[in-house]
């Protein structure tokens, strides 16, 4: 492709120093995380405490990936559908562990009516006869409406999927990390063997993990949780741990084998082959909209969001530059044939998603407009540009932009956003390889975490990978560092491979237990 600068002016000016979002990332990590979002017009606070709400562009991001998951859950046998907002008090009571588990974050519906009160408010009346849970998750529902449908091992497996939002009380907000209600999808399996159901817990992480590394081009370590991180009522949970930019780590998608306690608790039986009873093994797996917290801390910058292509609401948009009003005319039909021309180049599939901002915000404030939100890729096109067929081009994943001939630019143009794509995956790889190390004494670990800087206590190590023992003596050595166990990496996911056996740096005893330690969100 052979470039054409036509603007030489924005090239040679040395780059200002003052960034689109303030606070930077190192001068305060969570305020810019907390600026991102509302700079690119993601969310904001709702007038419900710990609630959020979501905005166009926002939503945007997460309707591409609901399709694109959707697709990938379908595609691998599975059907959606839909399941109740409230949970009798008594289903969650019949796991003990799971309800054990999700009591403190549990929201309570005690009564169905409201009634004019003494002065003149309304109060609650009708007391129901069993409180009502608003959703935390639904396998307590789920296994119940199950246990209905399965009576012989001809209905197994059964696979389904559902998009909700679901409850889990929390008052400390960071939108998309943490909030009272968040959108997500939830899986639920049951199977006839526990060979099967196994490997449907892996085959969902396997899912998880292609989407977060093709699609949000982040980078993530598959493995299993220990017992402590473990799903409330589940035998396994299969994880997968992303770091951010301030090298925490970010639970990104989980997948849980649930044995058959919830099938014994919900009575799923299903009478098999052989003319016997059995309980079904079931499995449960899901992300939410924590995905988005998690594509904001991985590629944004100091000047807003950075959106892979692969997930954006908007591949290109076309900025006409028009400064006399007898230029509009020429200008904007010259920027709608460009539109047209770019809408009928595919890329992953689809055709570009491009649209024209021909608002009536200046120049400079309608460019960091979309640079704040993302976009990956920018156009401008004037009068000059007619001229010479050109246009001029900004990536978001690079800072200058560039005159290039506007044939050569649609040719190229799927090539060009599926190299945003791969730069964005690289650019994380490194960040976490770079940040990664493994450790063979508890001094070194401890080390490795502990701040640099008294003020900025963000300032620590990564990812740390040793051998270890999972009990409460490695539990009470890390509790004052703030690091938990993230995942036992599969095979193939840590540093130490080929080693089989080392001493556990926390309490000194043999293991063949290696895991990934890290702060986390």
């Amino acid at each position: 492709m052979t470039l054409r600068i036509f603007r030489p002016s924005e090239q040679t000016i040395a780059p200002m120093a003052k960034t689109g979002i303030s606070p930077t990332r190192e001068e305060d990590y969570p305020n810019w995380y907390q600026q991102i979002v509302r700079a690119a017009e993601l969310a904001e606070n709702s007038p419900v405490r710990g609630c959020m709400v979501i905005k166009p562009w926002g939503y945007g991001i997460w309707e591409n990936m609901q399709g694109i998951l959707d697709k990938m859950f379908k595609d691998t046998g599975h059907e959606n559908a839909y399941f109740p907002l409230f949970i009798p008090k008594s289903f969650l009571e019949k796991e003990a562990e799971h309800v054990e588990g999700f009591a403190k974050e549990c929201a309570v519906v005690t009564h169905h009516r409201l009634e004019p009160g003494p002065d003149g408010g309304l109060v609650p009346a009708g007391k129901l006869e069993e409180p009502l849970i608003v959703r935390p998750t639904s396998e307590t529902i789920i296994g119940h409406m199950f246990a209905k449908w399965i009576g012989s091992y001809r209905d197994l497996p059964l696979k389904i999927n559902q998009w909700c939002n679901v409850v889990r009380w929390e008052m400390r907000v960071r939108l998309f990390l943490r909030t009272a209600e968040f959108l997500w999808q939830e899986g639920h399996t049951a199977h006839a063997t526990e060979e099967e159901a196994l490997e449907e817990t892996r085959l969902m992480l396997d899912v998880y993990a292609k989407f977060a590394e093709d699609y949000m081009a982040m980078p993530v370590i598959r493995g299993e949780k220990t017992a402590g991180e473990r799903f409330p009522g589940a035998d396994m949970t299969l994880t997968i741990e992303a770091m951010m930019q301030d090298r925490k780590a970010l639970q990104s998608g989980t997948s849980h084998f649930l044995g058959q306690n919830f099938a014994k608790a919900q009575e799923i039986k299903f009478q098999n082959k052989e003319g016997g009873e059995s309980f079904a093994w079931t499995t449960s797996w899901g992300v939410s909209t924590r995905l988005i917290g998690a594509m904001i801390m991985t590629h944004s910058d100091d000047d807003g969001l950075v959106l892979p292509p692969r997930i954006a609401p908007k591949h290109v948009v076309i900025m006409p530059v028009i400064r006399k009003d007898e230029e509009r005319d020429t200008v904007m039909e010259y920027c709608q044939s460009l539109k047209d021309e770019i809408s009928a180049v595919m890329y992953d599939g689809s055709p570009v998603k491009v649209f024209i901002d021909d608002s009536d915000k200046r120049g400079g404030e309608k460019k960091w407009h979309h640079i704040k939100r993302g976009v990956p890729i920018r156009i401008e096109a004037g009068p000059r540009d007619i001229e010479s067929n050109s246009i001029f081009v900004g990536r978001r994943d690079q800072p200058k932009s560039s005159g290039v001939g506007r044939n050569e630019f649609v040719a190229g143009l799927a090539s060009t956003l599926q190299e945003i794509q791969d730069s964005l995956f690289q650019r994380a790889l490194k960040l976490r390889t770079e940040n990664t190390q493994s450790f063979d004494s508890f001094e070194k670990f401890k080390a490795f975490f502990t701040p640099k800087n008294e003020k900025k206590p963000e300032v620590h190590g990564g990812f740390a990978e040793c051998f270890f023992v999972d009990c409460p003596e490695t539990d009470e050595k890390l509790k004052p560092l703030k690091v938990t166990p993230r995942c036992i990496p599969f095979p193939g996911q840590g540093l130490t491979e080929g080693v089989e056996e080392g001493k556990c740096i926390f309490t000194g005893k043999p293991t063949k237990v290696r895991g990934i330690f890290g702060k986390s969100y």
